[in-house]
């Protein structure tokens, strides 16, 4: 057979879409690689090692921020401006990136390429898909062009008004993302009880975690009453956890000398809410996440696992699953047949779903952690466990173990990763062979015992 027929043939291949959106994660982190290698990106002039470029670009187009060397000190210009380019990129997925660039090019977009977007941004159907993609990009580029204005505005009082700005648009693209990624050593510790900066940067990644479905419902809708069901419980339970969560951090920390016992009141409250939400979605810290308590740590690692919302940029099981799951546990509890929320009926097929992402997401997790322990020895669990459910949840924060990290290490980390930003059973359906949906046989039920 010749090499041409073996092109031909590879073209009459039919992948799953779950394939596809693998295998386009995976392209973007090769191109970022190549560029993190290239001199020019480093100040030193001494390339990134292949592992730390792939580890570098995997965060990055993962939207993850855990890093192996300091974002402000290592990179050039041209090497953040790869890094926020691969953020952006990562952020949109890259079929919504192809899409602007089908738009840009006036090119027609066909079936298929409308279903990969219906399984990259996990929306109900194809009817609106591409006016949702184009309402998405203006509506990222609108509220990343605010926040870096914002930005820059509150820094102009501290630095140029150059610096200022180029500071504004990294963080704001960075924190709209859920990237997490600063020029800061100390990401936005200096500023730990500017309310300004706070409420900037909080806005910018919470807007970004809820999901482009929520935000085209509400932008659409005008009005909380008229919005869909997944829009109520994603705003619902994100106000819930995220009160609850600066709450308890608020109380956990309220005596570490090391973390919120040396601040004043009015900034341990800014604190305490910045730590509280920031784990669900970006890798910002206002406080040293090494110094925290223990059971805070415990505590932040079960908000990275839960994530988001479900189509945004943010990792975790997302927030609507995890619902999910509770409404399920109280259906069984109370005895009732339907699982029924905000005088609506759920489908029990989804509860299955739920079911089989946070399970999946269980047993990866698991699994890493479990290489780690073998190849990071003399490292403390606790923070083997945390740099893990961070990197799962695409979250970025690290309790001071990245850097650390053995070859192997980093290697681990990076494939949880990019396991986290394409969900666990989108990883799990790629990796299965699927010949046929519909069994042949059906066999004959019986019951097994449980619990």
């Amino acid at each position: 057979m010749t090499f041409f027929n073996h092109i031909k043939r590879l073209k009459t291949i039919n992948l799953h879409p779950a394939h596809i959106l693998v295998l386009g994660f995976l392209v973007l982190i090769f191109i970022g690689t190549c560029l993190f290698m290239i001199p020019a990106a480093t100040k030193d002039r001494h390339h990134l090692s292949l592992i730390d470029a792939l580890f570098e670009a995997t965060s990055a187009v993962c939207v993850t921020g855990l890093a192996v060397v300091d974002t402000g000190t290592t990179f050039t210009l041209f090497g953040q401006i790869i890094l926020l380019a691969l953020i952006q990129l990562g952020g949109w997925g890259f079929m919504t990136s192809g899409i602007l660039m089908f738009i840009i090019l006036g090119k027609k977009i066909g079936l298929k390429q409308r279903l990969l977007l219906q399984e990259s941004l996990n929306t109900f159907s194809l009817q609106g898909i591409i006016r949702l993609v184009q309402r998405l990009i203006i509506i990222t580029l609108i509220v990343e062009a605010l926040g870096a204005i914002a930005l820059a505005i509150r820094w102009s009082q501290e630095m140029s008004w150059g610096q200022a700005l180029y500071y504004g648009i990294f963080h704001s693209i960075s924190a709209f993302n859920n990237a997490g990624f600063g020029l800061e050593a100390d990401s936005l510790s200096k500023w730990v009880g500017d309310p300004t900066i706070n409420i900037i940067i909080t806005s910018l990644f919470i807007l970004g975690g809820i999901g482009f479905f929520v935000v085209a419902d509400i932008f659409e809708k005008r009005n909380l009453r008229k919005v869909s069901l997944h829009t109520k419980i994603t705003l619902s339970f994100t106000l819930v956890i995220n009160i609850v969560s600066t709450l308890i951090i608020f109380g956990l920390e309220y005596d570490n000398p090391v973390t919120l016992g040396s601040l004043g009141t009015t900034d341990k409250w800014w604190a305490a809410y910045f730590q509280g939400v920031v784990p669900r979605t970006a890798g910002f810290n206002s406080i040293d996440i090494s110094q925290m308590t223990l059971s805070s740590q415990v505590y932040m690692m079960g908000l990275m696992f839960i994530g988001a919302g479900s189509g945004s940029v943010a990792g975790g099981i997302k927030v609507t699953t995890f619902a999910l799951l509770l409404l399920a546990l109280w259906s069984v509890v109370t005895n009732k047949e339907d699982i029924n929320i905000f005088k609506r009926r759920v489908p029990k097929t989804l509860v299955f779903r739920a079911l089989s992402i946070a399970v999946s997401g269980v047993i990866f997790i698991f699994l890493i952690f479990f290489l780690l322990t073998i190849t990071e020895k003399g490292a403390e669990m606790s923070k083997v466990l945390f740099e893990t459910v961070s990197a799962f949840g695409t979250v970025g924060m690290s309790a001071g173990l990245t850097m650390e990290l053995s070859p192997m290490g980093r290697i681990l980390i990076t494939v949880m990763m990019f396991i986290g930003r394409v969900g666990p059973l989108t990883m799990a359906f790629a990796l299965a062979i699927h010949a046929n949906n519909k069994a042949k046989i059906r066999y004959a039920e019986e019951k097994i015992l449980i619990g």
